[in-house]
């Protein structure tokens, strides 16, 4: 069988197989069993197939995936997240649509001590959208900047999808986790800023409300007690890891270690809200690695086939600049974040995408933080959304899917405009990873 009829074998097949609404990791199985069959040769290519999908979750690096969700199912089960919230409203202000900038303040927080987007969303959605609604908030400012900020999650480590990337790519897990902090932190920046243009232009979006202004040491206790030590667990997880003092997987160990710890200090840790985060960790991650087994199987036979190496040559056959290719990726990641969500990104396109980026020698921490920026934005993509779907959920029924979509444009434009950059200066994702020891 040519190269062209095995890619379209494997890679019409998954993806067809996406569409017609079969799950991601059933879908990659099934298309990993026809191709065992047929270019791993009967019944020793599905012995090989079993034997590989065994290493394929057995990798250690692979081990700090459970550790960052636990990290966050512990927060939301203790209720801790609640008293970030309140540390946080009590430090600002009175600034132009005040409840939503703390919502990005609060969110940014989350990223850094939680490791899933759709709790970071889920959560502040629940909590702080009933609120804003209540004081005159109009739907779509009150729900844009906590999809937003909730896809945010995905750059700033600890962030569980960020080490599936690395290990599905080959690049390097710290480094990644590392890169995504400062392209991060831009986007919160923006989306305050443009949170309180926007309401300053139309101060109707978000009516001026009177709040419980509180004085002293009430004002800044809760920040002090609650939000200044959990957010010392990022900084001591990330300073490990730039110093190198510890792998990743050690960082994440640390910073499930200190999270429980905390939570115990704080007496809010007890034997049902534990055992329900561990019942969270292992359905996130068990779905996670359960993927990984079809992500990883499928790579294998796409190579052995020929198709990778194909496709790669084809590509690069055609002489163009490295960066006019690498910007074709990233257009390519786009248009697929409409249809299909992050992990199938993944699983689609690495195989491809990898061996012509290795070939080109382009910085693969660079590319790596700007395919995360894709996801990003496929997480707030409509009409498929995750983050789209999760707000609904768990929105009041006036909050319609119209309202959503209006939501989240203005902050997908300012997400692909932080792409830009990133695409234009490297610099911006590559600085903070080339301080690692």
């Amino acid at each position: 069988m040519t190269w062209q009829a095995a890619a379209w074998l494997l890679l019409g097949g998954s993806t067809l197989l996406m569409f017609l609404g079969l799950p991601v990791a059933f879908a990659f199985l099934a298309i990993n069993l026809v191709g065992a069959a047929i270019f791993l040769g009967g019944d020793a290519g599905m012995m090989q197939l079993a034997r590989n999908s065994v290493q394929s979750v057995t990798s250690f690096a692979l081990t700090p995936i459970p550790l960052f969700i636990l990290m966050g199912e512990v927060l939301f089960h203790t209720g801790l997240a609640v008293k970030v919230i309140d540390g946080v409203e009590r430090l600002i202000r009175d600034v132009p649509g005040r409840l939503a900038v703390i919502a990005v303040v609060a969110g940014t927080v989350f990223s850094a001590i939680s490791g899933s987007t759709i709790a970071t969303t889920a959560m502040l959605g629940s909590l702080m959208l009933p609120v804003m609604l209540s004081r005159g908030y109009h739907p779509t400012l009150a729900t844009g900047p906590i999809m937003a900020i909730g896809a945010v999650d995905m750059l700033i480590p600890p962030s569980a999808l960020t080490v599936l990337l690395g290990s599905l790519s080959g690049i390097s897990i710290s480094k990644l986790l590392v890169g995504g902090i400062v392209p991060g932190l831009i986007l919160s920046a923006i989306f305050i800023a443009y949170i309180i243009m926007r309401v300053r232009m139309n101060p109707e979006l978000a009516p001026k409300t009177s709040f419980d202004e509180h004085h002293g040491w009430q004002r800044f206790q809760p920040f002090l007690q609650y939000v200044l030590p959990l957010a010392s667990i990022f900084v001591i997880v990330v300073g490990a890891m730039i110093a190198g003092w510890a792998t990743p997987t050690e960082c994440a160990a640390l910073g499930a270690f200190a999270t429980m710890v905390l939570a115990l200090l704080y007496g809010v840790l007890s034997v049902k809200n534990l055992i329900q985060a561990l019942r969270g960790t292992a359905g996130i991650s068990g779905m996670i690695l359960f993927i990984i087994v079809g992500a990883t199987t499928f790579s294998q036979i796409l190579s052995f086939s020929g198709a990778s190496n194909g496709l790669a040559q084809l590509i690069t056959s055609y002489g163009l600049p490295p960066m006019a290719v690498i910007a074709g990726m990233m257009l390519f990641l786009i248009f697929l974040g409409v249809f299909v969500e992050q992990v199938s990104m993944m699983m689609i396109t690495l195989p491809i995408f990898m061996p012509i980026v290795q070939q080109m020698g382009v910085d693969l921490v660079w590319f790596g933080v700007l395919f995360l920026i894709c996801m990003q934005l496929g997480l707030l993509m409509p009409p498929h959304g995750l983050l789209l779907m999760t707000m609904k959920g768990v929105a009041p029924p006036q909050v319609t899917m119209l309202h959503i979509f209006r939501a989240v444009t203005p902050f997908l434009l300012i997400s692909i405009v932080v792409l830009v950059l990133v695409f234009f200066v490297p610099a911006v994702a590559t600085w903070l990873p080339g301080l690692i020891g």
